[in-house]
């Protein structure tokens, strides 16, 4: 099945979104920004329409069966609703929205216009990570005891300076949407729900933002295991770590480098460790780096809905946890 794309936001992450639609076989006819000068460039280098309103877009590319949604976080959730109102299919980037209510009302629509919600969350497909999950899922680790996240990034002043939206309460939100929900969502995903949240957030480097730069977080997930998460964009000069250990009755493992990108470290009982294949790599913004670049594998898993009726990767609904969680941290910060 051809399926024609559209784009809202032509920030850099955008670019991404641009090279895999095409590579995985769709066709991207349109985008849109308020930035009038980055819509236009952007269209120029795709050779696509370009528009300043979401909605003069939906409206006119009646053609379009796919929308993706790479404006600022606090703009995704009124992105996706125009998207869905309009009877398109949405690929939202992370977070899915800012509140709780907001990624709701993002499902209920999408159920009741009969269409698909997309979330990206491209580090579960990152090659340690989903050994990891297999182990998980098997049991070999037996009972989980401990689990620590640990997130050290470098997001220095002229990175908030670049966009207007970073480092706002309103467009932004926090470093755990904009930096680390891919961490929370993988929590969330290999160790279930939690039941017990304590949150320590502070501002240490960054004077100019309206959010925090760095965390301490305490969590007890509904299964008993206990996790803590550190978290800080104040690392000197680049990206330092991403990395999760567990703690098992059986053995213990680490998926470590910048983007739980390596498996570092595995003694686990009766398990000989996988050879893993390298993973993509990390996506780069020029003066900064992110989280690894899978989205090839997230137009994959799109075209493999529509075209052989597999499964959605990344759900609404566990977007949804990955937004209630974060909440739920800012608030008993």
């Amino acid at each position: 099945m051809l399926l024609n794309f559209a784009i809202i936001g032509c920030g850099s992450i955008a670019e991404r979104h641009a090279k895999q639609i095409g590579l995985c076989g769709g066709i991207l006819i349109a985008c849109c920004d308020i930035d009038k000068a980055k819509a236009e460039n952007f269209a120029l280098k795709h050779l696509i329409r370009y528009y300043q309103s979401a909605e003069e877009m939906l409206y006119n590319e009646n053609n379009v069966a796919v929308v993706a949604i790479c404006s600022p976080n606090g703009l995704h959730y009124k992105h996706s609703i125009l998207a869905l109102a309009a009877e398109k299919h949405v690929v939202c980037e992370k977070p899915m929205a800012l509140y709780v209510d907001h990624c709701q009302k993002m499902i209920d629509l999408a159920f009741n216009k009969q269409r698909k919600l997309f979330m990206v969350m491209q580090n579960r497909f990152n090659p340690p990570v989903m050994e990891l999950k297999k182990i998980i899922d098997n049991n070999l680790l037996g009972s989980i005891y401990n689990v620590h996240l640990s997130c050290f990034w470098n997001r220095d002043a002229n990175y908030y300076k670049e966009s207007s939206w970073k480092g706002t309460k309103e467009l932004d939100g926090g470093v755990l949407y904009t930096q680390f929900s891919h961490f929370i969502d993988i929590l969330l995903w290999l160790f279930g729900a939690v039941e017990t949240v304590q949150s320590i957030i502070d501002n240490f480097k960054h004077p100019g933002i309206e959010i925090e730069d760095s965390g301490v977080i305490i969590l007890k997930f509904t299964n008993k295991i206990l996790c803590t998460i550190n978290y800080s964009v104040n690392a000197y000069n680049k990206n330092y770590e991403g990395s999760l250990t567990v703690i098992g009755e059986n053995g213990i493992i680490k998926v470590g480098g910048q983007y739980l990108n390596k498996l570092e470290f595995c003694n686990i009982n009766n398990y000989i460790p996988a050879i893993l294949e390298n993973g993509s790599e990390e996506n780069n913004y020029g003066n900064y780096t992110g989280s690894m670049s899978n989205h090839h594998l997230v137009y994959e898993n799109v075209m493999n809905v529509f075209n052989n009726k597999a499964d959605i990767a990344t759900t609404g609904a566990e977007g949804l946890k990955t937004v209630e969680l974060i909440r739920k941290i800012y608030q008993t910060a």
